[in-house]
């Protein structure tokens, strides 16, 4: 049974930072790609970062240069390191795992944690 519970969420002010980590189980971590989601009160969820099972990876253009998505398949975790925190950071983020079973992609989702960036 594939497991994700993310942890590190919290109260942050404007330029500071928090890293988010997603412990997964049920799965071998290797095998599938990773992401981090994220969604603020009234709004869509948007896609934050990937990491793929070879280690690429992609970030929404609102996050690039400061958030940073890393993998440790030995620890069976998966990292969002974000820096220089802004008021529009503020959502619940998820942490996703992907599996592709012939050509079909079942997509799992953790339970969330809030970061909020607030003075």
């Amino acid at each position: 049974q594939v497991r994700l519970l993310e942890s590190g969420g919290g109260l942050v002010q404007p330029g500071g930072s928090l890293r988010l980590s997603c412990a997964t189980s049920g799965f071998i971590l290797n095998d599938y790609a990773i992401g981090w989601f994220r969604q603020a009160p009234g709004k869509q969820r948007e896609l934050v970062a990937t990491i793929s099972s070879g280690a690429s990876t992609n970030y929404a253009d609102s996050v690039k240069g400061r958030f940073t998505i890393s993998r440790d398949n030995a620890k069976n975790t998966v990292d969002l390191q974000m820096n220089s925190l802004k008021p529009e950071d503020t959502a619940v983020y998820y942490c996703t795992a992907d599996q592709v079973v012939l050509g079909l992609t079942y997509r799992y989702w953790g339970q969330g944690t809030q970061v909020t960036v607030s003075s």
